[in-house]
This record gives C-alpha cells, sequence and structure tokens, in this order.
C-alpha cells in the first residue's frame, strides 16, 4: 500500500475526511436549525428585556433584547399583589399531585398488559388505547363533571386525565423490551406475590421511564388551561397559573381587570404581562436542561411499540 493509500485510510479512521466534507445541503441544514432556534429564543430574550425595563422605554417601543432603565417594578408589583404567587404554589402542589396519582394509574395498567400471562390482555389494551382516538366531546365531559359535583373542585383537573393512553403505551412498550419474564419467574420462585414482584423487581429497573413519565405528567399539567376554563367559574382561588397568566394577556387594558388594580399604577400593563410571564416559565426553563435527557429517551423509547 502506498503512502498517499495509507494517509487516505488514517483521514477515513479519524473522521477528518467526513469534516473536511461538507456539502451545501449541510450548510442548508444548519442555517434552518440555527433560525429555528432563532424563533424559540429571540421572542423569551425580548419579553425578560421587557421586564426588566423601565414603563417610558417599553411605550417607546424602544426595549429589543436588553432592558433599558433596568428595574424590578415590576416583579416587585407581581409579588405585592399576591395572587399569582398563590396561584404558583397552588399549582405547584395540584400538578404534584396529579403526577403521582397518573404514574400510579399508569403503572397499574401498564404492567399487567406487558405480561404475557394475563389473559385477554390484547383485547383490553384495546379497550384502553380507545380514549387516544376517541372522545365525547367538550358538552359530554362538561355534564359528567357537574353530575358528579367536580365542577369548582381542584378534582376536575386531576381525575379526567391521570390516564394517558400514550404514556401507558410507552411504558408498557418499555416493560416489554426491558423487563424479561425470566426475572419474574425467578421472584415467584423466591415466594414473591405480583405487588412484591412490582415494588422489588420490576420498578427498581424502570427508574428511566418513571422519570420519563413523570416528566411528562408535570410538564402536561403545568402548562394546561384550557380545561380550568370550563370547569372553575366561580372558585377564583382554584385557578391555576396558566390560567391566570392567559387572562392577564387576552385583557386588553390590565385596569379593566379587578384582580390587578392594585398594581396597575406601579407598572402598565405590557410591563406587568411580560413580568408575569417570566414568572411562570422560570421554574420550567431552570428545570428542563437537567432533564432534557429523559425528554429524548422517552421519546427513543415511544418509538418502538409492542
Amino acid at each position: 500500500m502506498s503512502k498517499k493509500q495509507k494517509k487516505e485510510v488514517e483521514s477515513i479512521n479519524d473522521g477528518s475526511r467526513a469534516i473536511n466534507k461538507i456539502k451545501i445541503s449541510d450548510i442548508l441544514i444548519m442555517l434552518i436549525l440555527v433560525i429555528l432556534c432563532l424563533t424559540c429564543i429571540l421572542p423569551f430574550i425580548h419579553l425578560a428585556a421587557k421586564s426588566l425595563s423601565a414603563d417610558s422605554y417599553v411605550i417607546a417601543k424602544k426595549v429589543f433584547f436588553w432592558p433599558k432603565g433596568f428595574t424590578f417594578t415590576a416583579y416587585k408589583a407581581v409579588f405585592e399583589d399576591g395572587r399569582l404567587v398563590y396561584s404558583f404554589g397552588y399549582s405547584v402542589i395540584m400538578t404534584a399531585i396529579f403526577t403521582l396519582l397518573g404514574m400510579i394509574v399508569c403503572t397499574c395498567a401498564a404492567y399487567p398488559l406487558s405480561r404475557r400471562r394475563l389473559k385477554g390482555r390484547n383485547w383490553l389494551s384495546f379497550l384502553l388505547m380507545v380514549p387516544m382516538y376517541f372522545s365525547a366531546g367538550l358538552i359530554p365531559s362538561y355534564v359528567l363533571m357537574n353530575d358528579l359535583g367536580l365542577i369548582d373542585t381542584m378534582w376536575a383537573l386531576i381525575l379526567p386525565l391521570i390516564f394517558s393512553p400514550y404514556n401507558m403505551l410507552i411504558m408498557k412498550s418499555f416493560f416489554q423490551s426491558s423487563i424479561p419474564d425470566t426475572l419474574e419467574e425467578a421472584a415467584f420462585l423466591d415466594g414473591a406475590t405480583n405487588f412484591q414482584t412490582l415494588f422489588k423487581v420490576v420498578l427498581p429497573l424502570s427508574k428511566s421511564i418513571i422519570a420519563t413519565l413523570c416528566l411528562f405528567y408535570a410538564v402536561g399539567r403545568w402548562n394546561a388551561y384550557a380545561d380550568a376554563k370550563y370547569y372553575i367559574r366561580m372558585e377564583q382561588k382554584l385557578k391555576p397559573i396558566q390560567l391566570l397568566l392567559s387572562e392577564m394577556v387576552a385583557t386588553a387594558s390590565e385596569a379593566a381587570n379587578s384582580a390587578f388594580e392594585a398594581v396597575v399604577n406601579i407598572a402598565t400593563p405590557e410591563v406587568l404581562q411580560a413580568a408575569a410571564i417570566m414568572f411562570v416559565t422560570l421554574p420550567i426553563i431552570c428545570i428542563y436542561p437537567f432533564v432534557q435527557k429523559y425528554f429524548v429517551k422517552g421519546v427513543m423509547i415511544g418509538a418502538v411499540k409492542g
């Protein structure tokens, strides 16, 4: 083999040849990805700059991606009003309860359906997957919630959504692909019951899927507000933070919203809205980078369904 051929083989092995051959299509893909990233990042930066800027600069439309007249007046107004702070704490508690109950229901459905010894599991799986494609609609759901006495209660936002067919399917696929039957057989030979096998064998080996689905449940509940708009009518203290935020953004003038009359003289509506949005969004933004790997793994798990 000549020296030239040896150099080509070495360049292929260390990947330098692949790096040197950047095509136009690669550049276009990178540009598209950069543009897509900017469409997500720039609005958030603009909102953060507005929330930290003086009212006069915001009203004059002089704030873009850097705050002018740096001030925390809007954030101070949000905390002094107290309603958003109370709703934030209430939403955290509701999200925690929703996630816990959702994981219990999801696990209780996915584990038996993933085991071959369960007779009729295919039919049961089919019945549990029907709500994923068909629903009764908004009016029948509201009538049902009203007949059950759940209107204007926290449970109207928790109980209808704790069973997720999609999450159940992901967990079922994980159990089938990652938990072999031989492990259960060994546990049964040692005298373990079904519950002991689940809690002492299956769940300790399923921490990744549990973390993934907990994040799916928590983020889904935290961002939802449409059901609260339908089911929470009279009890203002039961409105989650996202619904209050939606009402603030939808309100043309902050003075028209009686819930924030106390702080309208402290900050302009536009600056106050920006501060409220940042107040609600920051917790998810701070947590998300640390749990991104679980989201990616959850998508990969859900790519293969059995």
